[in-house]
Protein backbone atom coordinates (compact mmCIF):
# COMPACT_ATOMS: atom_id res chain seq x y z
CA UNK A 1 0.00 0.00 0.00
CA UNK A 2 1.15 3.33 -0.82
CA UNK A 3 1.36 6.34 1.71
CA UNK A 4 2.00 9.84 2.01
CA UNK A 5 2.89 11.24 5.30
CA UNK A 6 1.91 14.97 6.05
CA UNK A 7 4.30 17.60 7.53
CA UNK A 8 3.11 16.71 10.84
CA UNK A 9 4.57 13.34 10.90
CA UNK A 10 8.07 12.59 11.67
CA UNK A 11 10.21 11.60 8.99
CA UNK A 12 11.62 8.82 10.37
CA UNK A 13 8.33 7.49 10.25
CA UNK A 14 9.26 6.74 6.70
CA UNK A 15 11.16 3.87 8.08
CA UNK A 16 8.30 1.74 9.94
CA UNK A 17 6.25 1.81 6.80
CA UNK A 18 9.03 0.24 5.00
CA UNK A 19 9.85 -2.72 7.64
CA UNK A 20 6.28 -3.81 7.14
CA UNK A 21 6.74 -3.76 3.09
CA UNK A 22 4.67 -0.75 2.38
CA UNK A 23 5.67 2.61 -0.21
CA UNK A 24 5.65 5.62 1.81
CA UNK A 25 6.76 9.58 0.94
CA UNK A 26 6.85 12.03 3.30
CA UNK A 27 5.51 15.82 1.74
CA UNK A 28 8.62 17.79 2.45
CA UNK A 29 10.83 14.78 0.49
CA UNK A 30 8.57 15.95 -3.04
CA UNK A 31 8.20 19.97 -2.10
CA UNK A 32 4.90 20.12 -1.12
CA UNK A 33 5.54 20.24 2.96
CA UNK A 34 4.11 23.59 3.14
CA UNK A 35 1.30 23.48 0.90
CA UNK A 36 -2.33 24.03 2.01
CA UNK A 37 -4.39 20.91 2.77
CA UNK A 38 -6.45 20.72 -0.31
CA UNK A 39 -3.05 20.36 -2.38
CA UNK A 40 -1.74 17.56 -0.03
CA UNK A 41 -5.17 15.76 -0.19
CA UNK A 42 -4.97 16.24 -3.99
CA UNK A 43 -1.65 14.91 -4.58
CA UNK A 44 -2.81 11.60 -1.97
CA UNK A 45 -5.46 10.75 -4.70
CA UNK A 46 -2.91 11.48 -7.66
CA UNK A 47 -0.89 9.31 -6.07
CA UNK A 48 -3.47 6.69 -5.23
CA UNK A 49 -1.73 6.54 -1.56
CA UNK A 50 -3.12 6.94 1.76
CA UNK A 51 -2.84 10.13 3.72
CA UNK A 52 -1.35 10.20 7.47
CA UNK A 53 -1.33 13.20 9.33
CA UNK A 54 -2.13 13.69 12.60
CA UNK A 55 -4.33 17.34 11.04
CA UNK A 56 -7.61 16.84 12.94
CA UNK A 57 -8.61 19.04 9.65
CA UNK A 58 -8.61 16.00 7.50
CA UNK A 59 -11.11 14.19 9.90
CA UNK A 60 -13.95 16.05 8.53
CA UNK A 61 -15.81 13.92 6.67
CA UNK A 62 -17.76 16.91 5.16
CA UNK A 63 -14.44 18.54 3.58
CA UNK A 64 -12.70 15.17 2.98
CA UNK A 65 -14.83 12.29 2.44
CA UNK A 66 -13.39 9.27 2.39
CA UNK A 67 -14.97 7.39 0.09
CA UNK A 68 -13.27 9.82 -2.69
CA UNK A 69 -10.03 9.17 -1.05
CA UNK A 70 -7.39 5.79 -1.22
CA UNK A 71 -7.92 6.26 2.94
CA UNK A 72 -6.75 8.74 5.44
CA UNK A 73 -5.24 7.66 8.72
CA UNK A 74 -5.33 10.58 11.47
CA UNK A 75 -3.33 9.78 14.46
CA UNK A 76 -5.22 11.84 17.51
CA UNK A 77 -2.33 11.65 19.68
CA UNK A 78 -1.18 14.61 22.12
CA UNK A 79 1.10 17.37 21.08
CA UNK A 80 3.78 16.34 23.21
CA UNK A 81 4.53 12.92 21.74
CA UNK A 82 8.27 12.41 20.55
CA UNK A 83 8.89 11.02 17.28
CA UNK A 84 9.81 7.69 18.59
CA UNK A 85 6.70 7.15 20.52
CA UNK A 86 4.49 8.11 17.27
CA UNK A 87 6.59 5.87 15.02
CA UNK A 88 6.04 3.31 17.44
CA UNK A 89 1.98 3.68 17.19
CA UNK A 90 2.05 3.48 13.64
CA UNK A 91 4.33 0.66 13.86
CA UNK A 92 1.93 -1.10 16.69
CA UNK A 93 -1.21 -0.26 13.94
CA UNK A 94 0.89 -1.71 10.87
CA UNK A 95 1.28 -4.95 12.33
CA UNK A 96 -2.58 -5.36 12.39
CA UNK A 97 -2.59 -6.13 8.26
CA UNK A 98 -6.44 -6.71 8.36
CA UNK A 99 -7.31 -3.76 9.95
CA UNK A 100 -4.41 -1.94 7.32
CA UNK A 101 -5.95 -3.64 4.38
CA UNK A 102 -9.52 -2.26 5.25
CA UNK A 103 -8.02 1.38 5.47
CA UNK A 104 -8.59 2.53 1.58
CA UNK A 105 -12.46 4.65 1.33
CA UNK A 106 -12.69 5.32 5.31
CA UNK A 107 -11.09 7.45 7.10
CA UNK A 108 -9.10 5.60 9.91
CA UNK A 109 -8.73 7.34 13.62
CA UNK A 110 -6.02 6.27 15.92
CA UNK A 111 -4.70 6.94 18.97
CA UNK A 112 -3.17 4.67 21.54
CA UNK A 113 -5.98 2.69 22.69
CA UNK A 114 -8.45 2.82 19.71
CA UNK A 115 -8.66 2.35 15.92
CA UNK A 116 -11.94 3.68 14.69
CA UNK A 117 -13.29 3.38 10.66
CA UNK A 118 -15.62 5.40 9.52
CA UNK A 119 -17.44 4.66 7.79
CA UNK A 120 -17.58 1.69 10.60
CA UNK A 121 -16.32 -1.61 9.09
CA UNK A 122 -19.12 -3.90 8.21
Amino acid sequence: MRFLLDANMPHSTLVVFAEHGHTAEHVRDIGIGDAPDEEIAARARADAAVLVTRDLDFADVRSYPPEAAPGILVLRVADDWTARRITALVGQFLTMETLVARIPDHLVILNQNHVRFRPALG
